[in-house]
């Protein structure tokens, strides 16, 4: 891989990372002065659920923070990733999701835009992600056509 594309992968993970914790810096005082509510306790538990289901679908040594597939690393279609191809993204934006429904009415309308901006980050790394997965293993394409990309039946 080139230079550009190492910064690249960098850079979406620095912004996903950025975007993550203004949302937890915005959201979280509300969750833990409580009582937030059951809604949000409940969204983030199904962030936190899909999150630790698909590292453990993942084998290890094949999970990576970057868009980009270890080498000899294999291609997983067991677990969540039977129909989605970016589970721990999902799992990220219903955390954010959880942020949203958690927030104090002040810190809304902030915490919507950065859940925004996450989702629009994560979009474009799904998308270079699947590019060099495409270029290391030739049976994603088939993957591609029976998975949806983070929710069943929407997207």
């Amino acid at each position: 891989m080139t230079t550009g594309g190492q910064r690249l992968g960098s850079a979406l993970v620095a912004l996903q990372f950025g975007l993550m914790a203004l949302i937890a810096g915005l959201a979280g005082p509300a969750f833990l002065r409580g009582p937030a509510p059951v809604i949000a306790w409940a969204v983030a538990l199904g962030a936190v659920l899909l999150g630790g289901w698909a590292l453990w679908a993942n084998r290890p040594g094949n999970f990576n923070i970057r868009p980009t597939p270890r080498p000899g690393g294999q291609l997983v279609q067991t677990g969540p990733y039977r129909w989605i191809r970016h589970p721990m993204y999902t799992a990220v934006l219903l955390a954010a999701v959880a942020g949203l429904l958690g927030a104090d009415t002040d810190h809304r309308l902030a915490v919507a835009a950065a859940a925004v901006a996450l989702a629009v980050v994560l979009r474009v790394k799904a998308e270079v992600e699947e590019r060099r997965m495409l270029a290391q293993h030739p049976a994603y394409a088939g993957y591609m056509r029976t998975t949806w990309r983070f929710v069943p039946g929407l997207v």
